[in-house]
């Protein structure tokens, strides 16, 4: 079992009861752990606590997600920039989740910084910038920010007084960034697994809108990208590009690709994959590894990022780093080679 530290918990029960309004937020591209946790915290405090509470996204909830949010809080989550604004209006107290980082809110990091209420951090990553944030729960041995949220509130309130939607999400977010317990799993984590299905939570009703209501298009651009776009090379890395014209070829919607940098590493020689998603000029990077190889470590080196030792993610940028999208093959084949050596 985690354990929260006890003036931690007494300083957020303080901080919300003078906040009278609270803002919720994550990162861009928001994931199941970004979409679960601040769903979850959305559901725990008008829910559970009763305090009037608003959630903001830089950009839209994947529609693979949306089944987290429950109807009723649906009117309660907005995105952009307008949203941000509107919600900070009158707030007393800003919340962020999963990332460490306010540039990990890209458009609106300005309006957070502006903010002059308190803000509180909680999450999971590497790094976390202390001094935006005047209380920070960061804990890097933990599977998701998800998990780091439930042992917060079962500490600050009990595990029994959570809301039904506020456990769906938790679960759900944990299950998405463990990839379903494939990795990042720590004890804690199966206690807080244990816990939420005795307090009733559906797992299959989970497990079957994460991986049983995918559209046929992407499993069909999966497979174009195995036999078409995959590069195994010989020192050990799997390198997968996601151009532009993949995306319209099979009009992929935001978060299809979702778990995609996963599958190679079911070839044994496989030892770090690489996922590089054309997107808005730049190629997004995602990046897992097999111990005791670190995605990090290559992430800080290679592509402007970070994130945890066996996943990590960044970017490339164009004309920077590569002149045009099509030097990236060989780009990154050099990349990998020098790094796996």
């Amino acid at each position: 079992m985690y354990t929260v530290e006890t003036e931690k918990t007494r300083g957020l029960r303080q901080m919300l009861g003078r906040a009278g309004k609270v803002v919720i937020t994550s990162h861009v591209h928001p994931d199941g752990d970004a979409v679960g946790s601040t769903t979850a915290m959305l559901s725990y405090l008008t829910e559970g606590l009763g305090i009037e509470a608003f959630a903001v996204f830089p950009d839209e909830v994947p529609d693979y997600l949306r089944f987290i949010v429950p109807e009723r809080l649906s009117g309660r989550i907005g995105w952009g920039v307008k949203a941000a604004a509107s919600a900070l209006r009158g707030a007393g107290l800003l919340i962020a989740l999963d990332f460490n980082d306010l540039s990990r809110t890209e458009a609106l990091k300005d309006r957070f910084l502006a903010f002059r209420g308190p803000r509180v951090l909680i999450d999971h990553h590497v790094g976390p910038d202390t001094v935006s944030f005047d209380l920070v729960f960061s804990e890097t041995e933990i599977s998701s920010t998800c998990e780091l949220l439930y042992w917060i509130l079962t500490a600050a309130s009990g595990s029994e007084s959570l809301p039904a939607a506020c456990k769906d999400a938790l679960l759900t977010g944990m299950t998405t960034d463990t990839n379903n317990f494939a990795n990042s799993v720590f004890p804690s984590t199966l206690e807080m697994a244990s816990g939420l299905l005795r307090a009733g939570v559906d797992r299959d009703r989970i497990l079957e809108n994460l991986y049983q209501k995918g559209r046929e298009n992407r499993l069909r651009l999966l497979g174009h990208l195995l036999s078409e776009r995959l590069i195994v090379t010989p020192e050990g890395a799997a390198i997968t590009i996601f151009r532009e014209e993949d995306r319209k070829r099979f009009g992929i919607l935001e978060g299809e690709t979702e778990g995609f940098v996963n599958m190679p590493l079911s070839i044994g020689k496989v030892r770090i994959s690489g996922f590089f998603k054309e997107e808005d000029g730049i190629l997004r990077v995602s990046l897992r590894s097999k111990k005791p190889l670190s995605a990090r470590e290559l992430a800080v080196r290679a592509f402007h990022g970070g994130g945890h030792e066996q996943a990590a993610g960044g970017k490339i940028l164009v004309p920077e780093d590569i002149p045009t999208m099509d030097a990236a093959g060989d780009y990154l084949i050099g990349i990998f080679k020098e790094y796996l050596q």
